[in-house]
């Protein structure tokens, strides 16, 4: 049986009743602070502490010892003790922001080493770590030892290539950029694509001559031979051809060898010329085959090139006929090819899904030859 609570008017400095919350009587001392009442002798019965600085992790046997000693306030100028007796750290009236942890270095990681930019441009001679002298030295080093690869390596491909298989009359490594050459313009050709034309008056006087190969057709006796997919051959004269409408310009005829030169023709679009004779199946191939009368000058076009708008089968020249060296009595004209495709002297034309034999393809140069 606990003692009565003591009235509200009780002195501060009372002592705690004896036996108060223990088992056994004892004495405490007079509260050498008189300001701040011991928690016991406050309240009748024990009450749990609101704002505990630390958690006492003691026994209750400690505790029993720790109350039978004097009980005292600290001062108010001085910082609580944490049960381990440490002062606890003042508290402050503004937070202040915990600083950043560092983050834990990674194992096994060395400390950054320097970029490898840094490095190279070092060892170049580019570098303010340097002095004058060595960078001299490191950039004439790089200098001539870069020339001196570049040598070997030009050397070494120079034998590479020319020592290469033969492939339609170049080397192979060679052959095969022709080939990529080939495939990027086919891509980029399109009827709106028209070569510059100029006006009659600006065209050569004397229009330049080059190559006579499968020259010196008669015409008198001369046919164009033309083969349908069903196998018949048509025969066509000069008179039939000049039946159809009639085309004529003058362009910048540009030869492989690096010359041009503003020529003006007259003749049939090839694309009337298939209209008019039937041949629209024919041209769903992917080529075209033209042969001079004795098969010596031969070429392979490809069949949208030989329907774009500008392609003609000439029978005039500066508004008169063809003459003999110029390809007389029929040529091709294919202002958006080099000159090697625009055949002399047409004997035969050919439709086929295989790229038809063609004369300086076979020495060398590329297939297409566009412009």
């Amino acid at each position: 049986m606990t003692n009565p609570p003591p009235p509200n008017d009780t002195p501060l400095n009372q002592p705690d009743p004896p036996g108060h919350g223990h088992s056994h009587a004892t004495h405490h001392q007079p509260d050498p602070n008189p300001a701040h009442p011991s928690p016991e002798s406050a309240n009748p019965e024990p009450q749990p502490d609101p704002t505990p600085a630390h958690p006492s992790s003691e026994s209750p046997a400690t505790e029993h010892h720790a109350s039978s000693e004097p009980q005292s306030t600290p001062p108010a100028s001085a910082a609580p003790a944490n049960p381990e007796g440490q002062p606890a750290p003042a508290a402050s009236s503004e937070s202040q922001p915990a600083p950043a942890p560092t983050p834990p270095a990674s194992p096994g990681h060395a400390p950054a080493s320097p970029t490898l930019w840094r490095t190279l441009t070092k060892a170049a001679g580019y570098s303010d770590d340097l002095t004058p002298e060595q960078q001299i030295t490191r950039r004439t080093f790089v200098s001539f030892s870069a020339f001196a690869l570049l040598g070997a390596a030009a050397w070494k491909s120079w034998f590479w290539i020319k020592d290469a298989v033969q492939s339609d009359g170049v080397q192979t490594p060679l052959r095969k950029v022709l080939n990529v050459d080939d495939k990027i313009f086919k891509h980029t050709l399109s009827p709106n694509h028209l070569a510059k034309t100029f006006p009659r008056e600006q065209a050569a006087k004397n229009v330049r001559y080059n190559s006579g190969i499968g020259l010196g057709a008669d015409p008198a006796t001369w046919r164009l031979q033309v083969t349908r997919a069903s196998g018949e051959t048509l025969a066509i004269t000069m008179d039939d051809l000049k039946a159809l409408p009639k085309t004529d310009f003058a362009f910048e005829f540009k030869c492989i060898e690096g010359w041009s030169q503003v020529s003006w023709w007259g003749g049939v679009r090839f694309s009337d010329f298939i209209q008019h004779y039937n041949l629209s199946k024919e041209t769903q191939q992917a080529y075209v085959g033209l042969t001079t009368p004795d098969d010596h000058y031969y070429i392979g076009v490809d069949t949208p090139s030989m329907l774009h708008p500008q392609t003609i089968l000439a029978y005039e020249m500066s508004g008169k006929p063809l003459p003999t060296r110029h390809g007389a009595p029929l040529r091709l004209i294919i202002p958006i090819k080099y000159g090697v495709k625009n055949l002399k002297c047409i004997g035969k034309i050919f439709f086929s899904n295989d790229r038809p034999r063609d004369y300086w393809f076979e020495r060398g140069y590329d297939y297409y030859c566009g412009l």
